[in-house]
């Protein structure tokens, strides 16, 4: 038996990746045939399945967006910044970092060491392969990465189709650890700007065009929209920040920047109420854009003021 580490956590079991139907029909109902359960489990299977891919896909990409600016910071600290832009050595820092991402979310979800290691190895080995064909001419640097990432998707399905059905291990998490997993959109949004705290800058006026028109897309298609005053609502808010836009495109210059800072900073409002009233948008959502939006005004502001006029 696989000897597995224990973690101070609530006594709940942990989780599975995707919820598992538990209907059963009354006692006293009989029922025809089996042929409904038996429908139900492989779609329950396959639920489970793709969300379990989308969670290591989301996991890489994190891992990518953390790690990346670090890497980018030591090889100009220790010298070997050329070393590390070298498309071999790119290949395997990106395939290291998606590696490191999708590890701790998998032991997250209580997956066994056996499938974290080969799910890495689903990383590496497409890499692997094609860098012989690379090292001898036939594959230009594009090729080598985009070839590397179209081998990984089929890697990562054999492996995540495995262990489709293997039983998690027991693991025990500490009460921080559990509420950080719960605060994952704030957590997402603070990755995002891992890269502008590096090398801050202002933002093109016209991306505040993107803060209302999330709210009016995701409420189209969750159809939230119909409340009374809800359209109007967000109408209204398209409307200022289409104005602010505008405004700052004419503008340009240093008062441009402040307009574009001040309308993310706003618009963290914008979201703080639409988390509060669970209206709209999923609160997840609106969780995700307060931080998003603050951390990039912050970070805007800080190139403001350490900046020339």
């Amino acid at each position: 038996m696989e000897n597995t580490r224990m973690y101070a956590d609530s006594l709940t079991a942990v989780p599975s990746p995707a919820p598992v139907p538990t209907d059963e029909p009354a006692p006293s109902a009989p029922t025809p045939t089996s042929a409904a359960p038996t429908a139900a489990a492989p779609a329950s299977s396959r639920r489970r399945l793709l969300w379990h891919l989308g969670e290591m896909a989301l996991a890489m990409v994190a891992g990518m967006l953390l790690l990346g600016p670090l890497w980018g910071l030591a090889g100009a600290a220790l010298g070997v910044a050329d070393t590390l832009a070298r498309p071999e050595v790119a290949a395997l820092v990106m395939a290291t970092n998606m590696t490191v991402g999708m590890t701790v979310w998998m032991r997250y979800r209580a997956h066994h060491w056996r499938g974290v290691v080969e799910m890495a190895a689903a990383m590496y080995v497409p890499f692997l392969l094609l860098l012989v064909p690379w090292w001898a001419g036939l594959l230009g640097a594009d090729a080598l990465m985009l070839g590397g990432h179209l081998l990984m998707v089929p890697a990562m399905l054999l492996v995540a189709v495995r262990h489709r059905h293997e039983t998690p291990v027991a693991v025990r998490r500490h009460p921080v650890v559990v509420a950080l997993a719960h605060r994952w959109p704030a957590g997402l949004a603070l990755l995002l700007t891992v890269d502008m705290w590096v090398d801050p800058g202002v933002l093109s006026p016209w991306t505040m065009l993107v803060l209302p028109g999330g709210y009016l897309v995701i409420g189209m298609a969750r159809r939230t929209l119909g409340g009374p005053g809800v359209l109007a609502t967000q109408l209204a808010g398209l409307a200022i920040w289409v104005a602010v836009t505008l405004v700052a495109v004419l503008a340009g210059g240093r008062a441009a920047d402040w307009l574009v800072a001040f309308g993310w900073l706003a618009h963290a409002g914008w979201d703080v109420v639409h988390h509060r009233n669970r209206r709209v948008v999923p609160r997840g959502y609106a969780e995700f854009c307060v931080v998003l939006d603050v951390a990039l005004a912050a970070v805007m502001v800080l190139a403001i003021l350490t900046t020339d006029a």
